[in-house]
Order: C-alpha cells, then sequence, then structure tokens
C-alpha cells in the first residue's frame, strides 16, 4: 500500500497535486491556516479546489509546535485549525498531523479530545501504518537527509524492533534517490505499506520536481490502484478507524 502526505500547505502544494494526479495516486495534505515561522500558506480558495481531489487534513492554526506551549494553547490550536478547514471545506476533517513532529503525550489526548479519528507523526522507516490511531508513523521523508538523522530519529522514536529493517536500508545508501527507491522496492517486496511524507516548499528549493515526477510514476507501474491510499484510508484500512461512510446500525 502507497499513501502520501505533504505537510505546511504552502502554495506549492497545488503542483505536488498535479504529480500525484498526473499518476493516479491519493494522499493527504496538511494545512495550516497561518504559519507563524512567515512561509506562505494556502488561500481558502486553493484549499477548497485541493479539498476537491484530496483528503485534507488539520495542521494546527499557526503550524505552533505543540511541545512548546501550554495546554490551553495547544487545545485551541488543534481545535481552531480543524473548525476553520470544516468551515472552508463543509465536511469533517478527520486528520491532523503533529507540526514538526514536536508533541506530548498531553497532545495526543487533545487531538483524540478534539474528535479527529487519527494523526501522524514524523516517525520514519516504519512499513506498517503502527497500532496507534493517534501516533501514525511514517517510511520516508522526500529529502536529502543525511545518515545521521535516521540514526538520532531511530535513537529518539522508539519501536525500534519494527524500525531495523527501515534504518538498515537506509544507511545502506548515501544517495538520497537511490534510499528513496530501495526503500520502496523493499515495501513492495514485503507487500508492506510505503508512507512518503515531505513538503512542497522543499521541492521547489531542490528544484526536485522531476525526481518526485519520476518516482511516483515508479510507485504507480508496482501499486494497484485500490492500494493508493489517503492517510485516512490507511487508518481505516489498518482497522483503526470506522469507515465514515458505513451507517452503523443503531442497536434496538
Amino acid at each position: 500500500m502507497f499513501t502520501c502526505s505533504i505537510d505546511d500547505g504552502h502554495p506549492s502544494d497545488l503542483k505536488t497535486a498535479e504529480l500525484l494526479s498526473k499518476h493516479g495516486l491519493s494522499g493527504t495534505f496538511f494545512v495550516p491556516i497561518r504559519n507563524c515561522e512567515g512561509d506562505a500558506v494556502l488561500p481558502d480558495e486553493e484549499i477548497r479546489e485541493l479539498g476537491r481531489r484530496f483528503e485534507i487534513g488539520s495542521h494546527t492554526m499557526d503550524h505552533r509546535y505543540l511541545k512548546k506551549v501550554d495546554i490551553w494553547h495547544a487545545y485551541h490550536q488543534i481545535m481552531d485549525g480543524k473548525k476553520y478547514l470544516e468551515d472552508v471545506l463543509g465536511r469533517p476533517v478527520n486528520g491532523f498531523c503533529y507540526p514538526g513532529g514536536r508533541y506530548k503525550r498531553r497532545d495526543v489526548e487533545l487531538v483524540h479530545a478534539c474528535r479527529f479519528t487519527y494523526a501522524r507523526t514524523t516517525m520514519n522507516l516504519c512499513f506498517g501504518a503502527g497500532n496507534r490511531p493517534f501516533e501514525m508513523p511514517t517510511t520516508l521523508q522526500f529529502y536529502p537527509h543525511d545518515r545521521s538523522v535516521y540514526i538520532r530519529n531511530f535513537a529518539g522514536s522508539g519501536n525500534w524492533l519494527d524500525r531495523t529493517a527501515g534504518l538498515q536500508l537506509a544507511l545502506q545508501h548515501g544517495d538520497w534517490i537511490k534510499r528513496l527507491y530501495a526503500m520502496f522496492d523493499y515495501a513492495v517486496r514485503t507487500r508492506g505499506v510505503f508512507h512518503l511524507w515531505g513538503h512542497s516548499k522543499q521541492f521547489d528549493e531542490l528544484n526536485a520536481w522531476k525526481q518526485l515526477d519520476e518516482f511516483f510514476g515508479h510507485v504507480a507501474r508496482h501499486v494497484t490502484a485500490q492500494d493508493r491510499l489517503s492517510n485516512e484510508e490507511l487508518a481505516i484500512r489498518s482497522l483503526w478507524v470506522p469507515d465514515a461512510r458505513t451507517p452503523v446500525a443503531e442497536s434496538a
């Protein structure tokens, strides 16, 4: 199964969306309403445009690192971001992503209390969706990280047994594009999950659109249409989250 998630709601997300659509792939865009770091964000009309083709998830109101704020500020960042997006889109927003991957156990509980159904982290090197609905891991970020980044993430994020194969593959390849293909091909061979994530702004800065386009083409050749998922569909497929589209019979 393949899923892709893109963070921060940068205007270049529309270009990423075009490449996903070109190859018939699905994905999720985690969008803040403003960015306290000063980066541009999608205006409401472009959020609606993106939401007609892809899942939109929340990324707080202002892209605040929740670990750095008090509980009331964290609550309002989580809740207000969700409500704003729901007003823009006219439908529920079920997915959340922790800005910078920096959060406390308190924040996991707040996300649950705010009636999200799942949340995504920046834990990498995983070839499955995990077993914690509000701490979904990823496989790889589309970025030329040094090997030391993977070692630090591995050491600091836990779940080591399930991530050992991913770490070994990441360390085998110094070239980040070769690493990307090697890890994806491993997921295909083992019938696992490959969860790619990144930032459209960085794709621009790296001038990596051609590489992304080629990789999406490789994915489309190896993953059947039914296994090209949004983050929410992956959560449902992983049996964490009931499919909201399926009516639940009331008990007598």
